[in-house]
């Protein structure tokens, strides 16, 4: 009884030996896809911040083309006006 009380002791103590390993080497992987995981947010958000900058940047440029159209407008429409009372033809 001895016998089989011990073997089945070693047996059990394997199983938890082989059972800890599983769990360590799948904390590992977790750990690894966990720090991927990081680094790919962290990429992730630098990249829409540049993309953030770059669209402020776009819009700044386009407001001030809008004004430069604005005023372009109303410069043709002065000298359409001109041109009209000094007797010209549009």
């Amino acid at each position: 009884m001895d016998a089989t009380v011990t073997l089945f002791g070693s047996l059990l103590a394997s199983l938890g030996v082989l059972g800890a390993a599983v769990v360590a080497y799948l904390g590992k992987r977790g750990e690894n896809a966990l720090t991927g995981y990081s680094s790919l947010t962290e990429r992730l958000q630098t990249e829409r911040d540049r993309l953030e900058r770059q669209v402020a940047e776009r819009d700044e440029k386009l407001a001030e083309l809008n004004a430069l159209h604005v005023h372009d407008q109303s410069e043709i429409a002065r000298l359409l006006i001109d041109n009209q009372r000094l007797g010209g033809t549009p």
